[in-house]
């Protein structure tokens, strides 16, 4: 059981357009939906799902824009979810920007995208690229494209057109993972993860057929490949495309699927291990009388040597009276932000296994009100290419296409900070 009907409400509450896909709850019911809200905000007990007599309202919020299915039954609330997500995904496609304006500017397109997007209350085309195909948008003009329903729509592939032709066959694979760290004031790390996502970017003719192989461990416990020589990684938490077949991979863990055309997202995965700080900070801080302060950071690069960390920046939290700021940094740059209350380090270019320092010196009038006020974390921003903190591989991808072309794959590794933050003393 799914939705029944589905709402687009501005920020106070009032219904700027909406689709009936059931008949079963009435429309007026939305005019319950805001005085609920606010209710339950009053109370600090706001939920994603609130209930009115028997009508559930679920919602999510998108800029100035509240999305809103109604339902009468026990319906599939994550897939309900999925789709409000999906719908914001489709009209930002659509409309680049998803907010107030961009509805009424675009109500034609909004009613016909609302009657693809779900039939009877029941998900159906949600891939823009296929939507875009006969429900085109130029400018301010509207207008439907082909009469004729794309054959991708009742395709088992829903995700690809027939006929796409390439001179250059080729697959980029981006392998990019995030690294979420919380280290304490005593240097002890509380939190470490890493998500990673596997992006491509397909540019092939015809139906080809991909077969993606990673050192996954599971896979190599099946295989008998597990030993020294094999570095393998426990995958977590994996989420996949809709093209891959995910009876196979239960079955025997291949990675195996007809890619959409251009760029996608595959899969995503997570690891909850424990990371070594890929860059380490420590910070010293000293206060003269009452009259100023002196920080002193020092980062290190606790990677691998041949590697370089790009485009690194370290917020260092100052007090919020402070003034008068002076910097010496033995590489990069610094600025004071007044407004973020915070000192900004660039570094350019950061190799693995290099220390650098950086002091900065402010006036500051009253040094106890920062004692009150706490100190928050030094967060850190990098990126750097060539490498996986996980150590995850794409070891082949097989293309296999009836006319039996070649086609290039080329893989990127990049390895970025995600919530980065070393809590100070």
């Amino acid at each position: 059981m799914s939705a029944s009907a589905v709402f687009i409400l501005d920020v106070k509450g009032k219904p700027l357009i909406s689709r009936n896909y059931k008949g079963d709850v009435a429309m007026s019911e939305i005019e319950h939906f805001m005085p609920l809200l606010m209710q339950r905000e009053e109370e600090g007990a706001l939920a994603p799902l609130l209930s009115h007599g028997q009508v559930h309202f679920l919602w999510i919020k998108h800029s100035n824009l509240y999305l809103v299915a109604t339902t009468l039954k026990n319906a599939n609330a994550s897939l309900v979810y999925s789709f409000l997500y999906k719908t914001v995904e489709v009209f930002s496609e659509y409309f680049k920007e998803l907010e107030e304006e961009s509805i009424r500017d675009n109500f034609v397109i909004v009613y016909e995208l609302l009657d693809e997007l779900m039939d009877f209350g029941f998900p159906q085309t949600t891939d823009s690229k296929i939507l875009q195909e006969y429900i085109t948008q130029q400018g301010n003009k509207l207008e439907t494209g082909k009469s004729r329903v794309p054959p991708t729509v009742t395709n088992a592939v829903s995700w690809r057109s027939e006929g796409i032709k390439y001179k250059k066959n080729e697959v980029f694979i981006d392998v990019i993972e995030s690294v979420n760290l919380l280290v304490n004031a005593n240097g002890s790390v509380l939190l470490s993860e890493i998500v990673g996502t596997i992006k491509l970017k397909v540019f092939l003719s015809g139906m080809p057929e991909l077969r993606l192989g990673l050192n996954d461990r599971v896979l190599f416990e099946l295989t008998g490949l597990s030993g020294s020589k094999n570095k393998s990684v426990e995958l977590e938490d994996v989420k996949f495309h809709q093209c891959v077949r995910l009876s196979r991979f239960d079955n025997d863990r291949t990675i195996s699927f007809i890619p959409p055309d251009g760029d996608f997202e595959l899969m995503s995965y997570r690891l909850s291990t424990q990371v070594k700080p890929l860059i380490w900070i420590e910070s010293v801080i000293e206060k003269f009388s009452h009259s100023r302060v002196e920080i002193m950071v020092k980062a290190k690069g606790q990677f691998k040597k041949q590697s370089v960390a790009n485009g690194v920046e370290i917020s260092v939290p100052v007090p919020s009276d402070a003034d008068s700021p002076r910097f010496k940094t033995s590489v990069g740059s610094a600025k004071y932000v007044p407004e973020k209350n915070v000192v900004i380090w660039s570094i350019k270019s950061f190799p693995g296994g290099k220390e650098y320092l950086m002091r900065a010196h402010f006036g500051l009038p009253s040094v106890e009100k920062e004692e009150v006020e706490g100190r928050p974390p030094i967060g850190v921003k990098f990126e750097i290419p060539y490498f996986t903190v996980s150590g995850i591989q794409v070891r082949y991808m097989k293309i296999i296409e009836k006319s039996g072309y070649q086609a290039l794959p080329w893989v990127r590794y990049i390895t970025q900070s995600g919530d980065y933050q070393l809590r100070t003393s």
